[in-house]
């Protein structure tokens, strides 16, 4: 099965339990770590943001209501965006974000047209990052930014060691017993695993045209950022 066809699937059948588990096994963490990509972006006053592989709509929704004046969400899960969509009404705001089930390594977006692009814990899923990069290079108009939130391999040896105890063990059982989909829960630590070491994102987001690429790492290297502008 093709890549882009397992991760649609899987998470298809997670999305009725993604948000409570997600937020309960990052034991809310995650919340934090949007806040501050949502103040990077935010630092160059986008009215047009792309969010891509957007799922449940958390990030949208959070640089709506930080003042972006049109989040335009993409994903393939059309269960996922179901239920953001679901939640967007419920906030009041659909005046302000837009869901559309699409492909982030082929966007229906014209060159130039937005001021930021995000991906948030979804970048891991791309069947092919550098295409994906590069069409986050094409969308974004001169002087955008790109900011990429994904979640890391911590560089220090104990908290490493912790980190895979409960990546690998914990969270798969806990994952599996609550969305009954075990298989979604052991891909996850593994596509985190295998995600390129901060060095070589970087490198991949220079060759996709990006320059000023920084990277900032948050709770002890279990999440970074990745910044580049246009």
């Amino acid at each position: 099965m093709a890549k882009k066809e397992f991760v649609n699937r899987m998470f298809d059948d997670i999305a009725p339990t993604y948000d409570r588990l997600n937020h309960l096994l990052s034991m809310d963490v995650d919340k934090a770590w949007r806040r501050k990509a949502v103040r990077a972006i935010m630092a160059g006053h986008p009215s047009q943001v792309a969010d891509l592989a957007c799922g449940t709509a958390d990030f949208s929704i959070a640089l709506a209501r930080a003042g972006v004046e049109e989040v335009i969400g993409y994903d393939i899960s059309e269960g996922m965006l179901k239920v953001g969509r679901e939640k967007v009404d419920n906030l009041g705001l659909a005046d302000h974000i837009r869901l559309e089930n699409g492909d982030s390594e082929c966007l229906p977006l014209a060159d130039g047209s937005v001021d930021a692009v995000t991906v948030a814990f979804g970048i891991r899923n791309f069947e092919h990052k550098d295409i994906g990069l590069r069409e986050m290079h094409r969308i974004l108009r001169p002087r955008g930014r790109v900011c990429v939130l994904e979640l890391s391999v911590p560089q220090c040896r104990l908290i490493r060691e912790l980190y895979k105890l409960y990546f690998l063990h914990i969270l798969p059982f806990f994952g599996g017993l609550v969305s009954g989909n075990r298989e979604a829960y052991r891909y996850l630590p593994v596509s985190v695993i295998n995600f390129p070491p901060p060095a070589e994102f970087m490198e991949m987001m220079k060759k996709a045209g990006f320059h000023n690429v920084e990277t900032r790492s948050f709770t002890f290297g279990l999440c970074r950022m990745y910044l580049g502008e246009v």
